[in-house]
């Protein structure tokens, strides 16, 4: 593990994870991890199953890796990137160990978190992170950058929290962009809290804001009564379908438990193989 470089109040950090498939048990594709760096404060180790994961999850024999913060933040100033290479055939599930909690910096600069993201032929990448909690007075920027082979499958959860307990919540801009084959298949900005007013996305007094994308390279081949289809789930979430075998589940919560429980309930109205299963004992 390397140390971070820091300039000033400013810290930069670069953290990786790749995964290659080879045979396994029973004839299973069984998903090792060919390459793991951390950077604190981004810390990646393997770890076991921490939460209910899609069947989708156990094509194969998955590698699971969690992120660990080594210290609070993002802080304002700061710079991490988080770099991802799902191999041809193989099944990651990438999760976090906590939330991340969002904090204002010296003259109010703006940290950033830059993901980037490959997912080849045949891979699968289930990616389940802690929400990110704007703490009052920061100011960040989170970017995503997701490719996907044509017959690459992915789970994306993203949550964020406005404040901690009796807190006004600071800014937060969300920009993911995901493409399958080169073609856009997902292009989204969302700003919430302090001076978000000119986005036309309104939380509408929730505290929380989530969401979960699902590309199934199966719905593309499929007719169209088997993929998802738009609905309502409650007055606070709704299923959106996308092109090239996509489905965008948007949802607002009180709190990160409330989105928590919504976002699940619209994985379980898209059904299998994405619905959550439960959390299989420890061997």
């Amino acid at each position: 593990m390397s140390t971070a470089v820091a300039a000033g109040a400013r810290m930069r950090a670069c953290a990786r994870v790749a995964t290659e498939s080879a045979p396994g048990p029973e004839g299973r594709p069984r998903t090792w991890v060919s390459g793991l760096r951390s950077q604190a404060p981004l810390k990646l180790f393997s770890t076991r199953a921490k939460e209910g994961e899609p069947s989708a999850a156990h094509r194969g024999v998955p590698a699971r890796v969690s992120v660990a913060a080594g210290a609070a933040g993002p802080i304002g100033g700061d710079e991490l990137r988080l770099e991802v290479e799902v191999g041809a055939g193989s099944v990651l599930v990438l999760s976090e160990v906590s939330p991340s909690l969002l904090l204002p910096g010296r003259e109010g600069r703006l940290s950033t978190t830059r993901v980037r993201i490959s997912v080849a032929a045949g891979g699968t990448l289930v990616w389940l992170p802690e929400p990110l909690v704007a703490a009052r007075g920061c100011d960040h920027l989170n970017e995503v950058r997701i490719d996907l082979a044509d017959d690459a499958a992915l789970l994306m959860r993203e949550e964020v929290v406005l404040g901690r307990h009796g807190e006004t919540g600071g800014r937060v801009r969300l920009s993911t962009r995901v493409r399958r084959s080169g073609r856009a298949l997902l292009c989204q900005d969302l700003e919430l809290g302090a001076g978000a007013g000119r986005t036309p996305v309104v939380a509408d007094g929730h505290r929380a804001v989530g969401s979960v994308l699902v590309a199934d390279p199966l719905w593309c081949a499929q007719e169209a009564r088997r993929r998802p289809r738009a609905q309502l789930l409650s007055g606070d979430a709704v299923v959106t379908p996308l092109p090239q075998g996509a489905a965008l589940i948007s949802a607002l919560g009180q709190d990160n438990a409330a989105l928590r429980d919504t976002l699940r309930s619209g994985l379980a109205a898209i059904g299998a193989p994405w619905s959550p299963r439960p959390v299989p004992p420890p061997p």
